[in-house]
């Protein structure tokens, strides 16, 4: 475990990046429950990279969801229509982290879906500089479909209880607290317990963030199998 402030971790976080030795784009998975901080780590991430030079992709996996009709046919509230039925993996791989990899041609797509207009985008397609590096955050990034497209994967944790408070406070211009509480404990948090217990996400991380206080934060290191980061110790 490594105690340190938010800029330590996002150092660590950066010199890891930089150690990834791939002759491809480098694909960086921020994984963790709703409301963890993943996206918020993902956007600061994003910004060092970017001072330190890097061509950085910023994307996330809200914008590769299935159109609404196709999202809940088990159910609003259903945990396993969450997991099973949310997101467009098929598309993801095929328009953004297959042509990041190996032999890839980097001719991208960052989002299909806006969810707001519950509409697929029309393809917008850009070609990604050979050294750029993409920060992609989301839920369920370590589940089988997705595992062997990232070169880092990050997982951010925290507390259950933690993300009911984060999620009313961020929501409470749009829902209830009675509302984000039934999503969060009938929705969110089963999908991320059937998450946990078939995937066992953070035994395929490389780092693990304890998020539980933001501005100070707890790390996790894993040398992992394979990984093409080498892990530099922190400071």
């Amino acid at each position: 475990m490594v105690h340190g402030t938010r800029v330590e971790l996002l150092e660590h976080l950066a010199e890891t990046v930089e150690s990834v030795a791939v002759a491809h784009p480098t694909r960086v998975a921020v994984d963790g429950p709703p409301a963890a901080g993943k996206t918020t780590l993902a956007d600061e991430l994003a910004v060092v990279l970017r001072e330190q030079g890097r061509d950085v992709i910023r994307a996330t996996i809200d914008d590769f969801l299935h159109p609404r009709a196709q999202r809940y046919p088990r159910g609003e509230y259903s945990a396993e229509g969450c997991y099973y039925d949310t997101h467009d993996y098929d598309a993801l791989n095929r328009v953004l982290l297959d042509p990041l990899g190996p032999g890839g041609h980097r001719r991208v797509q960052h989002a299909i879906y806006d969810r707001v207009a519950d509409a697929v985008l029309p393809p917008a397609v850009t070609t990604a500089a050979a050294d750029a590096v993409l920060v992609f955050d989301g839920v369920f990034l370590l589940r089988p479909e997705l595992i062997d497209r990232w070169e880092l994967r990050i997982f951010v944790s925290t507390a259950p209880e933690k993300t009911v408070d984060r999620a009313v406070i961020r929501e409470r211009g749009a829902s209830t607290r009675a509302d984000v509480e039934r999503r969060w404990r009938e929705r969110y948090i089963p999908s991320q317990q059937l998450y946990a217990d078939t995937v066992r996400p953070t035994r395929h991380a490389d780092i693990v963030v304890h998020n539980d206080e933001p501005d100070l934060p707890v790390w996790e290191i894993a040398q992992r199998t394979g990984s093409t980061a080498t892990f530099p110790p922190p400071g």
